[in-house]
């Protein structure tokens, strides 16, 4: 699944994603290191996995999106 970074905290490791109809979905330390980031910027788009519905969605792997 596609989506948009929202929100990162460098300190934390730690933020949001916005799926595709702007519904946000949070992430943690586990799902960014899942993806061998190191730094993501708010606007950039990203590949994510998801577990969970509604209020508790959250991304379990957020990675670079590549085309």
């Amino acid at each position: 699944m596609q989506a948009t970074a929202y929100t990162y905290d460098p300190d934390s490791r730690s933020g949001q994603v916005l799926l595709d109809d702007g519904t946000p979905v949070p992430f943690d330390v586990p799902a960014f290191d899942a993806g061998g980031l190191r730094l993501l910027r708010p606007g950039q788009r990203v590949r994510i996995e998801t577990e969970g519905e509604g209020e508790a969605r959250r991304a379990t792997l957020v990675t670079l999106h590549t085309f």
